[in-house]
């Protein structure tokens, strides 16, 4: 009995470990498409069935506080750690759109998209119009 009560708990934490790995939420490192330099830690999360992400970490040596001076609105001049850079994402299928996603480093605002390309690696694309026009960059899962 004791052995039949230790395989379904390992089953529920197993399984529970393959859903979390199979999410976009949790914790991704961002890296630069142009130069391969490591920017940033992101948060993905979860509000009312919809992503959005925020900024946790800015990587890159001396920038650790930099300020988004490009941003308009409520944005402009405010610290980029802690702001919230994609907000609204739906769920369709294996893909997440229908947001929008800011890039800190010109304050231009974009649609986006994001597919889970592997467990630990995620897509996202920011586009103008269509989704054609527009840059990608893969983020890599960060480890807790």
């Amino acid at each position: 009995m004791k052995k039949h009560i230790f395989l379904a708990i390992s089953l529920i934490f197993a399984s529970v470990l393959i859903s979390n790995a199979q999410s976009i939420f949790g914790k991704w490192k961002t890296i630069d498409d142009n130069t391969g330099v490591e920017k940033s830690i992101v948060e993905i999360y979860n509000v009312d069935g919809k992503a959005y992400a925020k900024v946790e970490q800015l990587l890159e040596k001396g920038k650790e506080n930099e300020i988004c001076d490009k941003c308009k609105g409520a944005k402009k001049d405010k610290p980029i750690k802690g702001m919230e850079i994609i907000n609204g994402l739906s769920k369709d299928d294996d893909e997440w759109n229908d947001g929008k996603i800011l890039d800190p480093k010109t304050g231009k605002v974009y649609k986006c998209y994001i597919t889970l390309e592997e467990p630990n690696k995620l897509k996202v694309r920011g586009y103008i119009g269509f989704a054609l026009i527009g840059r990608t960059q893969y983020w890599y899962r960060v480890e807790e």
